[in-house]
């Protein structure tokens, strides 16, 4: 039953993602965004709402370690996991306007999360609000450019 369980959820994971690439990228074609802008906003806070769950109900039950982990592991596993086994299946060429911009923005967010995690060995509200703050900024700035 497990086997099924797990072969049946794998499946329509699968489904969905390609429901959620296809309809993102007909949504880019039609409102005019490129694919990347679509990639980089829609479809990763899509892909990244279960991690935002587990992340809160975490923090809310005072474990921290399984929320910081969630991101950390999440995050790494999506760089190196994904990316790896991707460009397994079909080599890709990275968009210049991700080369030139998005990594950097990436870069810089992931070595403020060292800093906030290494000042006090914790992530205040105020550092959080600054995360928000600075990814709002980073959607508007998309927006319109």
């Amino acid at each position: 039953m497990a086997l099924a369980l797990s072969v049946g959820g794998l499946a329509v994971v699968m489904l969905g993602a390609d429901l959620l690439v296809t309809s993102a990228i007909e949504l880019a074609r039609r409102s005019g965004v490129s694919e990347s802008v679509i990639g980089l906003t829609i479809v990763a806070v899509g892909t990244s709402l279960p991690e935002l769950a587990t992340s809160m109900i975490a923090a809310y039950r005072k474990q921290a370690d399984i929320a910081f982990g969630n991101i950390l592991g999440s995050n790494i596993y999506n760089v190196l996991g994904i990316l790896g086994v991707t460009a397994l299946v079909e080599p890709m060429a990275i968009p210049a306007d991700i080369a030139d911009s998005d990594v950097w923005i990436m870069v810089a967010a992931t070595l403020l999360l060292l800093v906030f995690a290494t000042t006090g060995r914790r992530i205040c509200r105020l550092e959080g609000v600054g995360f928000l703050a600075l990814y709002g900024g980073y959607i508007g700035w998309m927006a319109v450019g």
